[in-house]
């Protein structure tokens, strides 16, 4: 059975090219880069070489700006706990109610740690509240850590706009993005697009890297301690020895990213509204979650009514569909989605979600797959639902005020 893969969100396949440029540093140019002798100089000419291409795609930023970490987990707590140990003097985060959980887990760690964390909220299609965000600025605030994309939703948040208010509020203040999701699918500017933002997280393996390498954009002047110690690696600001081999392919997938991002973002998100509508015309009493604010091309979070998410991913399985109800991270996990219900998506509909994440190895073919055999997955589960009405395909009426209590 051939996989349809529509779990990028999760983690992406590695690509060809990346995958090609990578070998060579398994077998032949393995050394230590922090070794004297001349072999080693080759593998430390590809880690720079990468942390140019990198501070390149990023809008031409300084490479010693570029700190090369073990994932996007690493990079945020890096950041979070870097800044915090560094300014001991504010005690005051602003973050969200729908981070994840690689920032929300940071932040309640902050908690216990003796700083005040305020979670701003979203509105139902995922918007962030701005006037809380703007009354949550104090003296007191020493980080504001929101992410660019939503990993479940795909709802990008103004980051341009947030960290200018952050800046004009006070200097004095560390804006960091969780970019884990973007990079690679939207154009990042650090020079002229996030000129306040001082910190950005990413991970290689959304953008077709491999996973087990990631990215802290680190602006010059930032004050932070390092987060590992032990070693005099990346200018001291993180200890261990450097990866080459997966360092030289993120390298390569940045640059193939920003290289192929205007046709890809464009073919993606024809292929993401086509499926979005072909699911919508065909089953009733759905709600596409973050469908009224801006979101990234390649995701669609679409909730069924009185379903379980769980039986839908099994049987898109059987058909060797992959997708998933939310974070990677917390699919293990029987609560509903922590991002559905800040967006206060209805108690029928939270726990029947699932989140279909396209890449640029994704086909007309594979959505036309789903779009067949999707429909009758749904039919069939909601026979099993008392509160669904088989006769017309449509709740029953003592189930309608459920919905229009939402």
């Amino acid at each position: 059975m051939d996989i349809i893969y529509l779990d990028n969100n999760a983690t992406t396949r590695i690509a060809p090219e990346v995958y090609e440029a990578m070998i060579p540093f398994f077998t032949e140019d393995y050394f230590n880069p922090s070794s004297m002798y001349e072999p080693a100089g080759r593998t430390s000419q590809a880690v720079a070489a990468a942390r140019r291409t990198i501070a390149d795609c990023l809008g031409g930023v300084e490479p010693s700006e570029i700190l090369f970490t073990g994932c996007a987990t690493e990079s945020n707590n890096t950041a979070i706990q870097g800044v915090v140990r560094a300014n001991p003097n504010r005690k005051h985060i602003i973050t969200t109610t729908v981070e994840h959980p690689a920032v929300l887990e940071v932040c309640r760690e902050m908690e216990r740690n003796g700083c005040r964390v305020t979670y701003v909220e979203v509105d139902r299609n995922g918007n962030l509240d701005m006037p809380g965000f703007i009354r949550a600025l104090s003296p007191e605030t020493l980080l504001v850590s929101i992410m660019h994309a939503n990993n479940e939703t795909g709802v990008v948040f103004p980051i341009d706009q947030l960290s200018r208010i952050v800046k004009e509020t006070d200097p004095g203040i560390v804006f960091h993005t969780d970019a884990t999701q973007t990079v690679g699918k939207l154009p990042i500017d650090m020079v002229r697009g996030f000129p306040y933002v001082d910190l950005l997280s990413f991970s290689g393996h959304k953008l077709h890297a491999p996973k087990g390498v990631g990215v802290l954009y680190l602006r010059r002047g930032t004050r932070m301690r390092p987060f590992l110690l032990g070693g005099h690696q990346e200018a001291g600001r993180r200890g261990g020895t450097e990866n080459v081999p997966y360092i030289v392919g993120l390298g390569r997938a940045f640059s193939l990213a920003t290289a192929n991002a205007p046709g890809d973002e464009a073919r993606i998100g024809r292929l993401r509204d086509r499926l979005e509508r072909g699911l919508v015309e065909r089953i009733p009493s759905v709600e596409i979650n973050g469908g009224g604010a801006p979101r990234l091309p390649n995701t669609l979070n679409i909730s069924f009514h009185f379903i379980e998410g769980e039986g839908m991913l099994f049987q898109l399985g059987e058909y060797g569909i992959c997708a998933s109800s939310g974070s990677a991270c917390t699919s293990g996990s029987l609560e509903p989605s922590h991002v559905l219900r800040a967006m206060k998506v209805p108690f029928t509909a939270v726990h029947g979600s699932v989140r279909f994440s396209l890449s640029r190895y994704t086909t007309d073919a594979e959505i036309d797959r789903v779009l067949e055999v999707f429909p009758g997955i749904v039919a069939n589960l909601r026979t099993l639902s008392p509160y669904w009405d088989n006769a017309v395909n449509a709740p029953h009426p003592d189930a309608l005020g459920m919905l229009e209590a939402k």
